[in-house]
């Protein structure tokens, strides 16, 4: 390929990769401790340095100081990460390095976290930091609620560790195969548990998941640019297949243990535990099929359960973040019924018609705070009461965030107007004090106009060449997600600077959010049951008709569509079923066969294969290979443990067989996330290549 000679025009693309897409810099995993003395947060010192830092803002007097700094630990980032923690990253899509996650104790005042799988604690009120003696790699650390001791995973067995004593292995085994107090491949890539133990609120014992892992199918994840290495064998639950067998225990630091015990082969998938004060362990347990949860409380002492709340859905019940939690003596959950997501204190609604709760963030005295919708291109933040009163807290067009607890809330706000998040903490009605992101300013502002387009009310943006080197009618670019739990039509800025980037080549983006998305009711997300492909397809050509017809600015005779893993199944279907519509796709890390992918996020959708085999053959891209007509560019990471580069080759395979020409692009090394800065930068580069070659674009000089 010929050198590029760099301009403002398309410097975009190296800036989007060295800012880990603008993420480093910005403040994150924001934590009101200390007794509302001070807000926790992690931050890097700037939009390109990778090494986050954990910083604490004092309320008093609202400045900020730095708690722990990864560079003066004797950087022990340098070091080999445990096995753990990089698939801990890999599933929370972490991409910054240094001080990624850590935990605090009930009163704040110490934290603690890992680094290189060193284990540390720090003195919040003193910004002092101290190593404690560890054995093995370090990952998962957790303080007790005094802050006197810390339990951390190492070689899948539990050990704890005072802050004045030598550690000690409280739970292990030495088959590989089982580890405890480690969170299995679906619970942490689907269910959004991303750990396996809990302590008790008087420090005395731990709920400790034990997680069997010898059912679940072997993959073997090879580095072919690299044949000299071993393959890793990676345990994925492939639909209709076995998952792990996870159980739960109760041990005590004197050594005691009880086994939790519930139906485990009516409700397999343990959810989500909760342990609050003066409260009972509460599990959360779920059904194969997903159509059954069970609440249940836990006797300690018997490890007996006893179901305090039930809940059904002919689909399948959606896990929210956050829930359930205990008001005083009731237990309050987030259900869906009568057309909305609500917070549900048994079967008494405590939030509104037309509310979509979204996630429980946290709690304001003796209310909570949840994050939820109205409009589903906007998130905010309500106070709810046992009452059922329900008050928004935000104001504002835009995309809400944030943490609660005491009488302080944080709010992180991003917005159409601005880049980046604005976080500004609150006690009661007064701000008392704003956390500075550091993020990079992007080289481009996107110009966005919002839609709402055909029948069903589609949410669409429009984003459009903002010089004068093109004229119209533009060619298109589809650019969705389209998939159940996510969203890119929203009123942030920050969501659409590669789509606004694409827009400045030449092309009009359009995105559109279809049946499946979040945040238009529970009739809306279980469209897509059983059928995948049908419904998400014909929204965006849906959108893209209704667009067109009163926009002549759109060439709708040359539309191309570009997406990542679901939407990257969006665009090799679009212009496999749709050739009339669509002219050109980029496939990035697509799923091609729904049988290949987890059972926990698959079977929600689809059932289970040997119960609904229509349903998996219906929503196969292989059984459409010979329908191919179009070019077709198919980019997947080699190393991807969530969507294997099996999809993408058996597609491949298919497509040969049929005599179907189409493009492949491996990534060496690369996982489903693409945080090399190279590969990043230059997979927008050559996605622009591809797509202007296929729809007949001559590039400006």
């Amino acid at each position: 390929m010929a050198a590029r000679t760099r301009t403002s025009r398309d410097r975009f693309p190296r800036q989007h990769a060295a800012t880990r897409r603008f993420s480093l810099g910005e403040p994150r995993n924001l934590a009101v401790a200390g007794n509302g003395e001070w807000v926790l947060f992690l931050r890097s010192r700037s939009g390109t340095d990778p090494l986050t830092c954990l910083w604490a803002l004092d309320i008093r007097t609202g400045t900020e100081r730095l708690v722990a700094d990864p560079s003066a630990l004797g950087d022990p980032t340098d070091g080999e990460l445990p096995e753990a923690e990089l698939r801990r990253r890999e599933r929370a899509r972490e991409s910054a390095e240094g001080i990624t996650s850590y935990a605090v104790d009930d009163r704040g005042e110490r934290a603690c976290f890992s680094l290189g799988g060193h284990l540390f604690v720090a003195d919040v009120a003193r910004s002092t930091v101290r190593s404690l003696p560890a054995t093995g790699a370090v990952f998962d650390p957790r303080l007790d609620p005094a802050g006197e001791r810390v339990a951390y995973v190492s070689d899948r067995s539990l050990r704890v560790v005072a802050l004045d004593e030598d550690d000690r292995l409280l739970a292990g085994e030495r088959d590989p195969d089982v580890s405890w107090g480690l969170a299995e491949f679906a619970a942490a890539e689907e269910m959004g548990r991303s750990r396996g133990f809990w302590w008790s609120p008087d420090g005395r014992h731990l709920a400790v998941a034990r997680v069997d892992n010898r059912p679940v199918v072997r993959f073997h994840i090879a580095d072919p640019a690299h044949p000299d290495r071993e393959p890793v064998v990676h345990r994925y639950p492939q639909a209709g297949t076995a998952n792990a067998e996870v159980s739960l225990a109760v041990i005590g630091l004197d050594g005691s243990r009880v086994r939790v015990r519930w139906d485990r082969r009516a409700f397999p998938y343990l959810a989500n535990v909760v342990w609050q004060q003066g409260r009972p362990l509460t599990l959360v347990v779920q059904s194969r099929d997903q159509r059954g949860v069970e609440v249940l409380a836990v006797d300690v002492v018997t490890g007996a359960t006893r179901p305090v709340q039930r809940i059904t859905d002919e689909q399948w019940v959606e896990l929210v973040a956050g829930a359930p939690r205990w008001m005083g003596d009731t237990l309050v959950t987030v259900e869906d019924r009568d057309g909305a997501r609500r917070v549900m204190a048994g079967e008494r609604s405590l939030t509104p018609d037309g509310l979509q709760v979204r996630s429980v963030v946290g709690s304001l005295g003796e209310d909570l705070v949840v994050s939820a919708s109205t409009d589903p291109t906007e998130v905010h933040l309500y106070r709810v009461s046992a009452r059922g009163d329900c008050a928004r807290l935000t104001k504002g067009v835009g995309v809400h965030s944030g943490s609660a607890a005491g009488e302080v809330l944080v709010v992180a706000t991003r917005s159409m107007s601005r880049f980046g998040s604005a976080v500004e903490v609150r006690v009661g009605t007064s701000v008392v004090g704003r956390i500075a992101s550091h993020a990079e300013r992007p080289a481009i502002t996107p110009a966005v106009e919002f839609h709402v387009l055909g029948d069903r009310q589609l949410r669409t943006a429009l984003l459009l060449p903002r010089s004068g080197r093109f004229e119209p009618p533009y060619p298109v670019l589809m650019d969705p997600y389209g998939g159940p739990h996510a969203q890119r039509v929203t009123r942030s800025r920050q969501d659409y600077l590669v789509s606004q980037w694409f827009a400045d080549q030449g092309f009009a983006v359009v995105v559109v959010d279809g049946r499946g998305t979040p945040a238009r009711g529970p009739q809306w997300e279980r469209a897509v049951w059983g059928d995948l492909a049908g419904p998400v397809l014909d929204d965006q050509v849906e959108a893209l008709g209704a667009l067109g017809a009163h926009d002549e600015r759109l060439d709708l005779g040359r539309v191309g569509i570009r997406g990542w893993s679901f939407g990257g199944y969006l665009a090799a279907l679009a212009v496999m079923r749709r050739p009339d519509v669509f002219a050109a796709a980029v496939a990035g890390a697509p799923v091609t066969d729904w049988r290949l992918y987890d059972t926990h996020y698959t079977e929600r959708y689809l059932g289970h294969p040997e119960e609904y085999p229509d349903h998996y053959e219906r929503t196969s891209l292989l059984v459409d290979a010979a329908a191919l007509t179009r070019p077709l560019l198919l980019i997947h990471g080699l190393a991807d443990d969530n969507v294997v580069v099996a999809h993408t080759l058996q597609l491949s395979a298919a497509l040969l067989a049929a005599g179907r020409a189409h493009s492949v692009l491996p990534l060496s090394g690369v996982t489903h996330m693409t945080p090399q800065e190279v590969v990043a930068e230059n997979l927008l580069r050559l996605q622009l290549d591809f797509l202007r070659s296929c729809l007949g674009m001559v590039p400006p000089s």
